[in-house]
């Protein structure tokens, strides 16, 4: 106790020196908890991306790829699948909700999504989080449409507007559908998953819009909404499919029947998994991410063993005084690692607070900006186990001028000139 009051005040005497040693290791610290903590709850954000759907049902593909194409919006489907098989599906005594989705559609660089008001009722993200709305409400009307925050966001979109869907993902003039407008009726809360980037229709919608294009571009000046008959439309095929099962123990037996489907080719995927399998193609980044935060904080330790062995040859009439007061050489080693433990320990600490400073900042921008939830929550073990290495490592680092001061003899110190 004696030694690290010693070491306290020795510190004390140095402030300027001390602060900057605590600085560094403190933004090291931040640094490294803070791409920690972006790394792991990217992941967690990515693995929540869709939850409480049992089984992601497309046309014949790898998992990945329908994966991508049905919940990330990236990509096109291989094929469409049939209504009847559809029908099919739902007919299984296992399942207990399915959302049909159709995509193909664009509009200013979003996708469309051609649903049904299930998709409200029973989508689920994170810890099975049901959507909810901002501003509005479902989709009741054929033309009314229901977009993500991002694209209200960007797009500047509020209840009322008017937006013009694109036939494709080539939003150019000629592909509108400028003919049947859509009216904004509802902007969804974010939830950091693609459903901020999309906007939402009805399946008949997506039928209406397509009268006249069965050629791939619009055929004269095209159908207005007063000649639309909604009880003729139905539609033929959709993009894919998201079931909820009554119980999860049917869920291989499902998968393997629809996989074993006769009628036509088609794909179920567990989303769990695939997301699981999608997360593992990005590893390469997860780990450059932990180099580059331990280069960081190697570089802070060899700052802080850089200003303790600078001022150690400043400190050798201290030393020699010190033994001449009867302290013995292991005293002084035992100064120099307290007073190395001790820097590192104050910049744990500073370190820490301020990484929750800045996520109590930043969090609401990252959300808004780039969907990614920074939660300030407490310290996870494997974080604290990343401090107790720079503590150890603090301590290692205090051992080097520590032994060389151990070394110093006592009339090297006394025949300093000062």
């Amino acid at each position: 106790m004696t030694i690290f009051k010693l070491a306290l005040q020795s510190l004390k005497n140095r402030k300027a020196t001390a602060l900057l040693t605590v600085l560094t290791v403190a933004i090291s610290v931040m640094l490294l908890l803070g791409v920690e903590r972006v790394r792991t709850q990217a992941k967690d954000s990515f693995a929540n991306t869709i939850s409480g759907t049992d089984l992601i049902v497309g046309a014949r593909s790898g998992q990945v790829n329908l994966l991508l194409y049905s919940v990330f919006r990236i990509g096109n489907a291989t094929n469409n699948i049939d209504w009847k098989s559809v029908e099919d599906i739902r007919a299984n005594p296992a399942v207990k909700w399915s959302i049909p989705i159709s995509l193909g559609d664009s509009h200013r660089g979003f996708r469309v999504v051609g649903t049904t008001g299930d998709y409200f009722k029973h989508y689920r993200f994170g810890q099975k989080q049901a959507l909810t709305f901002r501003e509005g409400k479902p989709f009741e009307g054929l033309f009314d449409t229901v977009i993500g925050a991002e694209v209200a966001q960007k797009l500047g979109y509020s209840l009322g507007d008017s937006i013009v869907i694109a036939h494709g993902l080539a939003d150019k003039k000629f592909s509108r559908h400028d003919n049947l407008p859509f009216i904004v009726t509802g902007i969804l809360a974010p939830t950091g998953t693609p459903v901020d980037r999309s906007v939402h229709v009805s399946l008949p919608a997506i039928e209406a819009i397509h009268i006249g294009w069965e050629s791939g571009a619009q055929l004269g000046a095209g159908i207005s909404a007063e000649d639309i008959d909604i009880e003729t439309l139905q539609s033929d095929q959709i993009t894919a499919l998201f079931v909820g099962l009554k119980s999860r123990i049917q869920t291989f037996a499902l998968q393997r029947s629809i996989n074993e489907y006769t009628k036509e080719p088609l794909t179920a995927i567990m989303p769990g998994i695939a997301l699981h399998e999608l997360w593992s193609l990005m590893s390469v980044a997860e780990q450059a991410l932990l180099v580059v935060s331990g280069f960081v904080v190697i570089a802070g330790l060899m700052g802080m063993l850089s200003s303790l062995l600078t001022s150690l040859n400043e400190r050798r009439r201290e030393m020699a005084i010190l033994r001449a007061m009867g302290a013995r050489p292991s005293h002084i080693f035992v100064l120099l690692v307290s007073e190395a433990l001790l820097l590192t320990a104050l910049g744990i600490v500073l370190g820490v607070v301020t990484l929750y400073g800045v996520l109590a900042v930043a969090s609401p921008f990252v959300l808004s900006h780039y969907g990614l939830q920074l939660s300030a929550s407490w310290l996870s073990m494997h974080e604290w186990m990343l401090m107790g290495i720079v503590l150890s490592a603090g301590f290692l680092v205090g051992v080097f001028p520590a032994l060389r001061a151990y070394k110093q003899s006592l009339s090297d110190g006394m025949t300093i000139r000062i």
